[in-house]
């Protein structure tokens, strides 16, 4: 099954002497594709956030695609590999993680990770965890007790239609909304091992709007990121996949909150460089979790250099206080990342900084 674009992939073409980013037919003078997958240079996993030690999980790898990829082997830490199956997901037999507390995932160039926790009592109960907002062109997760490991075991709904859990452990499930949702309020609703569970939350979807005004190459303008779904203000992820043709004034990659309300949206200053074909994406960044964040950087320090290891225990003895303003760890985070190479080190601080 296809994954769609993460909330907003557009692709469009600078034509003649202007830039236009415009929805179709609204000017003559330039024309838009179709939303495409944003190219990859390779398959990812997707795990649940957290696994249980000793219960069943259910893993999904997607190709370079987008689309769920069969027959692909991922490599597990202190765990058997697992191959997926036609579906595109693999069955996984947790084992004890260890001293680290987490779950290692790796195939081909890319790494994931999940915390795994202790067995819970027979009879926890536990509401739903879901953002209150989240996307309708990604999966995203829900999180609390009494789930089935097996994705197929797990019965869930959107605004009772059924979405597809590409993802599964006791505690968390990953899903994706039905391919005709629509933006607004939502109601979803969990069946599994005989309970239930509903909760609620807004399906969102982000969409660009032209350049004010529109642009000449060489020419500065705005260009707007409009949310459809939520009146919240929201932590968005603004990516530009094509720099050269057009550029984002503060970095091609640029972390907003929309400005929340009836409008809510978010600005970019751009400058157009050329004409061509150029694509822009917008996501939404995960709710903030300062405990999962300390957790995955308590594992990575055990693999870090000396120095980066005091500098890491440092930042996991913040995060145990429970800041209010993440920047100053982000901003080491980031740091930490430019110059990690790849390996198991740096996966564990990518999903800490992701975790932010």
């Amino acid at each position: 099954m296809p994954r769609r674009p993460s909330d907003c992939f557009q692709k469009r073409r600078l034509l003649g002497a202007a830039l236009f980013l415009l929805a179709p037919a609204a000017s003559v003078h330039a024309q838009s594709a179709p939303p495409t997958l944003p190219a990859a240079s390779g398959v990812s996993i997707v795990l649940p956030p957290k696994v249980v030690a000793g219960g069943q999980a259910t893993l999904a790898v997607l190709g370079a695609d987008g689309k769920l990829a069969p027959g692909v082997t991922v490599e597990l830490e202190n765990n058997p590999s697992v191959r997926t199956d036609r579906t595109g997901r693999g069955f996984i037999q947790v084992s004890s993680p260890g001293s680290s507390g987490v779950l290692l995932a790796k195939v081909s160039a890319d790494s994931a990770a999940a915390l795994v926790d202790p067995a819970p009592p027979a009879d926890a109960a536990q509401d739903l965890a879901i953002a209150p907002a989240v996307s309708l062109r990604d999966h995203f997760s829900i999180c609390g007790s009494g789930f089935v490991g097996d994705a197929d075991a797990n019965r869930v709904n959107i605004n009772g239609a059924p979405a597809l859990v590409l993802a599964a452990s006791p505690e968390c499930l990953v899903v994706l909304p039905a391919a005709d949702a629509a933006p607004g309020p939502a109601t979803i609703s969990v069946e599994a091992a005989g309970r239930k569970w509903t909760a609620n939350t807004s399906l969102v979807s982000l969409a660009f709007e032209s350049p004010d005004p529109p642009l000449l190459p060489d020419q500065r303008g705005r260009l707007t990121v409009r949310v459809q779904g939520s009146q919240l203000p929201l932590r968005i992820v603004i990516e530009n996949k094509t720099p050269d043709v057009l550029r984002f004034l503060r970095g091609d990659q640029q972390e907003l909150v929309t400005s929340g309300g009836l409008q809510n949206f978010a600005v970019i200053e751009v400058q157009a460089i050329r004409s061509g074909d150029f694509s822009l994406r917008a996501r939404l960044e995960p709710q903030p979790d300062a405990d999962a964040a300390r957790r995955f950087l308590q594992a990575a320090a055990a693999l870090a250099p000396e120095d980066l290891r005091r500098e890491l225990q440092k930042l996991t003895g913040k995060l145990a206080n429970h800041p209010r303003n993440f920047r100053r760890i982000e901003r080491k985070l980031d740091e930490i990342l430019a110059a990690a190479p790849a390996g198991d080190f740096r996966a564990l601080v990518r999903v800490a900084r992701a975790a932010l």
